[in-house]
């Protein structure tokens, strides 16, 4: 690893490289080196332009994302709530004989 810290750049950076993009109708990789980023990223950048809520922000999921996280979690507190209710009725079934 070179110990180069990882760059971040803003919505609004990300925003408007995409703009050049697709208002003024440059290349990709042409815009890229003008910025001094990767083609690559900046490919990513325009994908993600085309989606609903592109570039949230640092530290904030998309949408989806925060929602499939949600009921992750909700359904692992389900099943653990069925696994104590299973043993509690087992319990319960033993102790009534």
């Amino acid at each position: 690893m070179t110990g180069e810290k990882r760059r971040s750049y803003t919505p609004e950076f990300k925003h408007e490289a995409v703009r050049l993009i697709t208002e003024e109708g440059r290349r990709v990789a042409e815009i890229a080196r003008d910025l001094g980023i990767n083609a690559t990223m900046l490919g990513r950048w325009k994908q993600e332009a085309q989606e609903a809520d592109a570039f949230p922000g640092k530290g904030r999921m998309k949408p989806m994302e925060e929602e499939l996280r949600r009921l992750r979690r909700e359904n692992q507190q389900l099943k653990m709530d069925r696994e104590i209710l299973k043993k509690a009725a087992a319990f319960f079934a033993r102790e009534s004989k």
